[in-house]
């Protein structure tokens, strides 16, 4: 059985009126470890598992190290998770909660990573949070779901941090012969690191993560999703952190639901920027959640 849940596909009213389309959300906030990341993740813990790996390393300073844990306490194997000193505690208690040990290494999760890479041994499994082929084709799971319930859509609307999402989404339209259907990809100003690598012809390396949406802070973009952006229609969006927190705390309201910037730079697509939609009837958006946010964190951020 995986390790993940199909999860609700709902017609939002709420968006749809913001918007002026038909919007359905892929509610992948609600699987158990609060993201998408369980599906791709799950996938490759399972992999590693039958091919007698006996321990899990991984890398995140967020929700790909909570899914990590997490199918690490399902499986029975231990994992050890390497985040930067930038990770809330609120992140490391929900990593430890599933019984996972946190190691605090570096200024960065690039620093944190290579510390993570050294830990690895024949008996252990790296499990990389976004740049891995066996999580594409987890992630791509949710595009299958979606298609045997029998919804048409003409748009995907996502978020993008490292790019794992975008090309799991991509491999599941292409799998089900959608190789057709654009891709709107959605960044928060200051992680913008597809749309830099759009504008410059090639994956480039941000100077910095200036956004808040921390789950987004890939300073460079999957080689695989800059390669999707060249093979299929592929619609660059940046919002601003206000944005993001706002359809967070709008999005709370509208579908009780809780989420983080993160997947908030999606939503505002249709609260903020629906103009980006005006060519698209039933557009499906992935509501990939996301654990580390709490309701007092958004409303000191939009105070602020």
């Amino acid at each position: 059985m995986p390790l993940h849940l199909e999860t609700p596909l709902l017609e939002s009213r709420p968006l749809s009126q913001a918007s002026g389309r038909s919007i359905w959300l892929k509610m992948d906030a609600l699987q158990p470890p609060g993201s998408f990341k369980i599906r791709g993740i799950g996938a490759a813990c399972e992999h590693h598992a039958r091919n007698g790996k006996r321990r899990f390393v991984s890398s995140s300073g967020g929700n790909a190290g909570i899914a990590v844990a997490y199918a690490g306490r399902r499986l029975s194997i231990p994992v050890s998770v390497f985040v930067p000193e930038t990770t809330s505690d609120r992140a490391k208690s929900l990593i430890r909660q599933e019984g996972a040990e946190v190691f605090v290494h570096g200024a960065s999760w690039q620093e944190a990573n290579e510390r993570a890479l050294q830990a690895v041994d024949a008996e252990t499994a790296f499990i990389h949070p976004f740049d891995d082929p066996l999580l594409w084709t987890g992630h791509a799971t949710m595009i299958d779901e979606v298609v045997r319930a029998g919804v048409p859509f003409d748009a995907v609307v996502l978020s993008v941090g490292g790019g794992g999402l975008l090309a799991g989404v991509s491999e599941g339209l292409d799998r089900n012969g959608l190789q057709n259907v654009p891709i709107i990809a959605a960044e928060t100003e200051g992680a913008a690191s597809l749309g830099a690598a759009v504008k410059a012809g090639k994956p480039v390396e941000l100077p910095a993560i200036t956004s808040i949406a921390t789950s987004l802070g890939a300073r460079k973009v999957a080689e695989r999703a800059f390669q999707i952006t060249q093979n299929r229609p592929v619609d660059c969006v940046v919002v601003d952190d206000r944005a993001a927190v706002d359809a967070c705390m709008r999005f709370l309201d509208d579908h009780r639901v809780l989420v983080e910037p993160a997947c908030g730079a999606a939503l505002a697509v249709a609260y903020a920027h629906a103009d980006r939609l005006t060519r698209f009837e039933r557009v499906l958006m992935i509501a990939c959640g996301g654990a580390t946010a709490t309701l007092t964190q958004l409303q000191a951020r939009q105070a602020s």
